[in-house]
């Protein structure tokens, strides 16, 4: 059973855990130098927000999604539960507060991008940079509601 729930303030290293594992199984384009500079940044960033998290029947997070202002900031779901519906869940329960809510994804990460397409996103634009002006295209996304 999938539930959702408000992270608690001990549980940023948890985040920063399922971040790790999740960028290292998806995100193979990155540079090993930006990785490392990425990683630091989002180990300083994770713990200081309020994150959603899926929880398993004994409320130990498997995924993440930050919504800052109805743009989803961040979507991460540890690669061991890839597939269960963890993250249809948490963009769900986003949609349920933002039904018009935006992210943006990875150009290059194209599993990604069809999630979103498949969970109702329709491309708005795209970048050259991402946001910390590296050479990794983003795609912009939007819901339009139901």
């Amino acid at each position: 059973m999938i539930a959702i729930r408000n992270s608690r303030p001990d549980e940023g290293e948890r985040a920063v855990e399922i971040w790790r594992r999740a960028v290292d199984a998806t995100h193979g384009f990155l540079s090993e130098e930006d990785r490392k500079a990425i990683a630091e940044m989002v180990g300083d960033f994770l713990p200081k927000v309020p994150l959603w998290f899926a929880v398993n029947a004994d409320d130990h997070p498997l995924a993440f999604m930050f919504i800052d202002q109805g743009h989803m900031e961040a979507l991460f779901v540890d690669p061991a539960h890839h597939g269960k519906g963890l993250g249809a869940a948490l963009v769900g329960h986003g949609l349920s507060l933002h039904p018009h809510m935006t992210t943006d994804v990875n150009e290059q990460n194209a599993q990604a991008l069809g999630f979103y397409e498949k969970m109702g996103f329709k491309r708005t634009g795209r970048s050259e940079l991402d946001g910390q002006g590296r050479p990794y295209p983003l795609i912009h996304l939007e819901h339009f509601g139901a």
